[in-house]
């Protein structure tokens, strides 16, 4: 016992670094479970963390390790509660037949095909509760009858089935990450994909991204137009397979991922643009908090590059950094410390736990 407390006073002070470890702990070992937890099972997770909490009360020497305990367990029950709440249905049969649905993401896949997920389904002979929240399919075949865009009501014949799991012990499990995307089918289709109805009815960021896309691509033709839009907007579907192909034989493929690169950039040029435009003028300078003013301004455009973007997982993570380093800038505090990555690692794992099963993580 001598031994741990000398080790727990090494990392006075440094304790918020390990919040984030304790609640891993907890979510990988959700994870790491062959069946979900029973009711009686959550019953004594969330017994355990209130004894816990009640013994780090009463026995002030040990008082970091049951908190430790009591951040895995919370952590624990954390995955266990997205999990849930993200529940939807699982297509268990391969289906095929007419499909109507609604877009809301546009990309391409492997063998470079437009793939549209869709949501708001109606699959035949299937009743409202047995069909999935969000499928994505494949488009193969003639195709070009309509304009793919977020919002657009399509119909069309495909086939859909079930995601599938790991394909080697050990495997990367497209099952897992579908449950929390709400994927219930994936497939294909050959057949004309036509608009049910002209009118998108899709957010209105969506709409926006589409049309910026549209704009980039119109005045820079070619493959920059579509590696600027893609950088820009998210929308990887016109860059050609030959490109993606060069860019990951030279290392660069992580580019077209908008993430922590592509968020400091543009939120350290505002940044640094308002401080220097402002620095000009000492009359301005000298009598108003410029550098928050400059924290705030940055932080409203990473906002809206965060939703132009189409808010992929690896954007939302590098916008959490920015915010945590803003906000320390607002409150008079060290913008970059390695509590900063605390922070922000513990809001990843409270809001996606799942993603504490990523690489990107």
């Amino acid at each position: 016992m001598g031994w741990v407390r000398a080790n727990l006073a090494l990392q006075r002070g440094h304790s918020v670094n390990w919040v984030p470890v304790g609640l891993g702990m907890g979510v990988a070992g959700y994870f790491a479970g062959v069946a979900e937890p029973s009711v009686v099972h959550w019953a004594m997770v969330c017994g355990g963390i209130v004894l816990s909490v009640l013994c780090a009360v009463v026995w002030r020497s040990m008082r970091v390790v049951w908190i430790g305990i009591a951040l895995i367990l919370f952590g624990f029950l954390i995955a266990g509660v997205r999990a849930n709440a993200v529940a939807a249905p699982q297509l268990g049969f391969r289906y095929y037949g007419p499909i109507e649905g609604r877009i809301v993401q546009i990309d391409r896949s492997q063998s470079d095909a437009v793939r549209l997920t869709l949501d708001h389904l109606v699959l035949e002979n299937l009743a409202p509760d047995r069909t999935p929240a969000r499928v994505r399919v494949s488009l193969h075949g003639q195709q070009g009858w309509i304009d793919p865009v977020p919002g657009l009501v399509v119909i069309f014949t495909g086939h859909l089935s079930p995601p599938s799991g790991p394909v080697e012990p050990g495997g990367f499990d497209f099952r897992l990450s579908a449950w929390f995307d709400q994927l219930g089918a994936v497939g294909y289709t050959r057949t004309p994909v036509l608009a049910l109805d002209d009118d998108p009815r899709g957010p209105g960021i969506d709409v926006l991204r589409m049309r910026v896309g549209d704009h980039i691509r119109t005045r820079l033709e070619g493959d920059s137009g579509a590696f600027a839009a893609a950088i820009l907007t998210g929308d990887r579907s016109s860059i050609d397979a030959e490109v993606v192909e060069g860019l990951r034989a030279t290392n660069l493929a992580h580019l077209l991922a908008i993430s922590g690169l592509h968020m400091g950039l543009l939120t350290g040029v505002v940044f640094a643009a308002i401080r220097m435009g402002a620095a000009l003028f000492p009359f301005v300078a000298l009598r108003l908090p410029v550098k928050k003013i400059a924290a705030i301004a940055a932080l409203c455009v990473g906002a809206f590059y965060l939703l132009l973007s189409g808010r992929a997982v690896a954007t939302e993570r590098a916008f959490i950094m920015i915010a945590v380093m803003f906000v320390a800038v607002l409150l008079d505090r060290r913008a970059v410390t390695l509590r900063a990555v605390a922070f922000a690692a513990t809001i990843v794992i409270v809001t996606r736990p799942e993603e504490i099963a990523g690489p990107g993580f």
